[in-house]
Formats: C-alpha cells, sequence, structure tokens
C-alpha cells in the first residue's frame, strides 16, 4: 500500500466527498470523525473510507495523529475536508510517489536498503474566501507540508494551526491545492471565534500572555501586514474584508489570553 488520505471530520457532508474524490487514486482513506450529526461518515463510508468515530475533542493536532496511527501506507498525504486536491497537483503527487517506489525497487533488486532522499513533500494552497479566491494578503502565498512518509512525520499537540514536522529532507509539489473555506461570513465569524480559542489556550499554555495593549498592537499590525505590505488591497473589497477579519482574529486572541492566564 503506497497512498494514505487522513482526513478528520465534523459535520462535513457536504465537503467530504469532494475532498475524497479529489485523491481517488489513493490506496486507502482514513477519516476520523468527532462526533457527527450528519452524514459525514456514511458519505465517507461510501466512497470507501475507513471511518473512525472518538467519542471526544482533543483539538486537531491529537486528533491528526489519531488519524495518523491508523493509516498502512507508505505515504500520508493529510488532507481538510474543505480542500481538493487540484488535477496539476494530483499528476505531480503521482510522479514523485512512482520515482520514490521505482527507487526504492531498484534498491531492493540490488540488495541494498533504501534511504529515501526525501520524506516530505509541501504544497501551494489556493483559499477561497466568501466565493472568491484571495491571490494576496496574508493568505498567499500559502505553502503547507501535508505529504510525507508514515514513520517520518507528527502533528504538533496543538488545538488549532498544528505543524507537521518531518524528519529529513523536503521538496515541493506542482500544482495547487484548494481550499474552500468559509464560503460565507457567518462561517467566517464562527471559525474567527472557534479558532481564536483555541489558539490563545495554546498560547497561554505555553506560557504567553494578553491583554487589551497586545490585543489592539497585534490586531492593527495584522491588518497593516495583510492588507498593505502582503498587497491585500489586490483583491478589491474581499482583500480589505480579510485583512479586517485577520486583525479581529488575532485581536480577540490577545483579548482571550488576557482572561485564560493563571492569576499571579
Amino acid at each position: 500500500m503506497q497512498l494514505s488520505v487522513i482526513v478528520i471530520t465534523r459535520n462535513e457532508a457536504h465537503n467530504i466527498r469532494g475532498c475524497l474524490e479529489s485523491v481517488a487514486f489513493a490506496d486507502e482513506f482514513v477519516v476520523v470523525d468527532s462526533g457527527s450529526t450528519d452524514a459525514t461518515c456514511d458519505i465517507a463510508a461510501a466512497c470507501g473510507a475507513r471511518v473512525s468515530r472518538t467519542p471526544d475533542w482533543p483539538g486537531f493536532g491529537a486528533q491528526k495523529n489519531r488519524a495518523l496511527a491508523l493509516a498502512r501506507g507508505t505515504w500520508v498525504l493529510s488532507l481538510d475536508a474543505d480542500e481538493r486536491v487540484s488535477p496539476a497537483l494530483a499528476q505531480s503527487l503521482r510522479a514523485a510517489l512512482a520515482h520514490d517506489a521505482a527507487e526504492a525497487a531498484q534498491d531492493a533488486a540490488a540488495g541494498r536498503v533504501y534511504r529515501p532522499a526525501i520524506t516530505g513533500y509541501e504544497m501551494d494552497r489556493l483559499s477561497r474566501f466568501c466565493g472568491q479566491w484571495m491571490r494576496h494578503g496574508d493568505w498567499n502565498p500559502d505553502r503547507v507540508l501535508r505529504l510525507f512518509r508514515r514513520g517520518a512525520g507528527r502533528f504538533s499537540d496543538d488545538r488549532v494551526h498544528e505543524q507537521l514536522r518531518v524528519q529529513g529532507r523536503t521538496a515541493r509539489l506542482e500544482g495547487a491545492l484548494l481550499h474552500e473555506t468559509m464560503p460565507t461570513l457567518e462561517d467566517a465569524l464562527d471559525k474567527m471565534n472557534r479558532y481564536s480559542s483555541g489558539r490563545a489556550l495554546d498560547r497561554v499554555a505555553a506560557g504567553h500572555r494578553g491583554g487589551l495593549g497586545a490585543a489592539l498592537s497585534h490586531g492593527v499590525w495584522a491588518f497593516l501586514r495583510s492588507y498593505v505590505l502582503r498587497r491585500g488591497f489586490l483583491d478589491g473589497a474581499l482583500g480589505f474584508i480579510l485583512a479586517v477579519y485577520i486583525a479581529e482574529g488575532t485581536y480577540y486572541r490577545y483579548l482571550k489570553m488576557r482572561w485564560l492566564a493563571p492569576a499571579e
């Protein structure tokens, strides 16, 4: 088994089929679900996935490590349910895996232990915000590490914005990972609240402190970075709205840290 795709879900019935069908060439799908009340699990199973249900929610990093522990492929591709592998990315991904398999076969035929030169691959993610692809600002360029050899990578235990840590050399694949995130402003505001809370918990656990002054200064800087320095204004009205959204998320994260910090 060469490629395992792992996805964690909760109420992703509207997304999971498109996600899995974009990587239909994979050898297995592993879906770990945390309490969906819609048809997510049924749809995933109908697409051929092995579905595991968990009663709790430990955070994104720990949940992805649960999915990773169930994967059996030599390579693992981690996707979010609202992501799609574009045809160009699929082509370069399959070429990279074919090259790795050929190298391994040559070494096996020669009686050598195969030591892969590359253990992970990054890809460029293109995200859609409220119906528009965002090509500037904080969201672009957005290079993410998602494909790795099983045994060489593991996710950090962060509640949100977890990081995939891979031992060895990484390279970049051609083609875009399409991120169909936050189709409406209501979705965006709901996600902002959840993610700012999770990130605040992670920061406080790491010994950081927040407050009104930090919330204001970091929020203003986040807006200027996204809208001005990274040219978010080139995305038009939604470029401005996204910069404000990023600034607000930053502001609330530092404000929540103020109340989450233990009393001294």
